[in-house]
């Protein structure tokens, strides 16, 4: 078990292991891998805090109704695992602010955080404008052989490349 304290794992073993997982989420429950519907589900909970079950009225939530289902397994998998990692490699920290981004735009917490919101908003928007998640697209989408997932993927890289080009070369 001494590979689980490892700092960084092959990324051809973590690739096998991701496909497995895949097939097993067919095999066993017959949908594919994706989280980002379950943040929308998320935003239709906190909004029928507010106005209650007028919310079911939405189109969209007719569609993905807001509640707890299998997707939000998969971002609590998500969140757990990248903690028990962390504590197994022994690369576990709190920082408020990554050592990149002090060394590249400074020490200004509220900054730091605006653009994560910003991006974070700006990545659910484009996961619901796509019908999906990089992990919705990249990895069941692409399994499938879906044009549409594997044109997603080409632009999920696409776009990543030319924002981190962006943000490094313009603004920073």
């Amino acid at each position: 078990m001494e590979w689980l304290a490892m700092e960084q794992w092959s990324p051809y073993a973590v690739g096998v292991g991701i496909g497995i997982l895949s097939w097993l989420a067919f095999l066993l429950s017959d949908k594919p891998i994706g989280c980002s519907t379950a943040f929308t589900r998320t935003s239709g909970m906190i909004e029928k805090i507010f106005r209650g079950k007028r919310v079911h009225e939405k189109p969209y939530y007719q569609q993905f109704a807001p509640t707890i289902d299998w997707e939000w397994m998969v971002v609590i998998g998500i969140i757990a695992g990248a903690f028990l990692s962390s504590i197994l490699s022994g690369q576990f920290s709190l920082e408020w602010l990554p050592s990149l981004w002090q060394a590249e735009a400074g020490s200004h917490i509220p900054t730091r955080w605006a653009v994560a919101l910003l991006g974070g908003i700006i990545m659910g928007f484009g996961a619901r404008c796509a019908g999906g998640c990089t992990s919705g697209h990249g990895i069941s989408g692409t399994l499938q052989l879906a044009v549409s997932s594997w044109l997603a993927a080409v632009c999920f890289f696409a776009g990543g490349i030319l924002t981190a080009m962006f943000i490094y070369k313009v603004l920073l």
